[in-house]
């Protein structure tokens, strides 16, 4: 296995420099250390984490560069992937956001350390409140295995101004999962911009879905807190006829 920099250039066409690398490995240096005392990830040495942390998480930089200029957001951040290196990487402000309020706040000396605390900062609650205080004020989010791709968008739009863009990262989404998405992505106001499969060094597959909100969604977001998971939309939602409302409620 090569460096993270050869990798990224050979398998991916992504370049950067190697005090970028240096940096986006510091960051895995410190997330492990304080793994050593909270459980901020499942991947414990250093080799897997290349791959499955920073290797996956630069994936997503060509997707973030295309979107428009302004805030980024990274959903269910955990330990502060794909959110840290994608801040290192792209010198977008950027916003953490974690349900659990002791995980992003210890990733707020982690960003001091980068050098980055100066653009970084994190949100410690749920993404629906998190669209009632700032509505439409991101440009680009992203999320990681987070939650299915449904989920995803309905908890995105609120978030996104026109135009954002949502960058998923996903293993392998079955073809409900799939089915759904699409069957509801134009209702909450997006298109799909791209859906490309990538093979990581471990021999892994990731798939990026790329949404780009084109117009407010059909019903008012955000529903209630956990609404998105526990009682998903689906495409039955919007098949009323016109001017009924949809037996989804909030």
């Amino acid at each position: 296995m090569g460096t993270l920099r050869d990798i990224l250039a050979t398998r991916h066409g992504i370049d950067i420099t190697e005090q970028q690398e240096q940096i986006l490995f510091d960051d895995l240096h410190a997330i492990m250390e304080i793994n050593k005392t909270m459980n901020l990830t499942r991947i414990l040495s250093e080799e897997d984490g290349m791959v499955l942390h920073l290797e996956d998480s630069v994936l997503g930089l060509p997707y973030v560069n295309d979107a428009p200029v302004g805030l980024y957001g990274d959903l269910g951040t955990g330990g502060g992937f794909p959110g840290i290196p994608l801040c290192v990487l792209t010198g977008r402000e950027t916003l953490l956001v974690d349900s659990v309020k002791k995980k992003v706040r210890a990733l707020e000396p982690v960003a001091e350390e980068l050098g980055v605390g100066d653009r970084l900062s994190t949100y410690g609650g749920r993404i629906e409140d998190l669209a009632l205080e700032r509505p439409r004020e991101f440009s680009v989010l992203t999320a990681r295995a987070l939650s299915s791709l449904g989920s995803l968008l309905e908890l995105a739009s609120p978030l996104l101004r026109k135009g954002g863009r949502l960058v998923c990262y996903k293993a392998q989404p079955t073809k409900e999962e799939l089915e759904i998405a699409f069957g509801i992505m134009k209702p909450l106001g997006f298109e799909l911009v791209c859906d490309d499969s990538h093979e990581l060094s471990d021999g892994s597959t990731r798939r990026i879905f790329v949404f780009q909100k084109a117009a407010n969604p059909r019903i008012a977001l955000p529903r209630r807190v956990g609404m998105a998971q526990r009682n998903p939309l689906t495409p039955a939602d919007f098949a009323q006829k016109s001017g009924q409302k949809s037996k989804k409620r909030r």
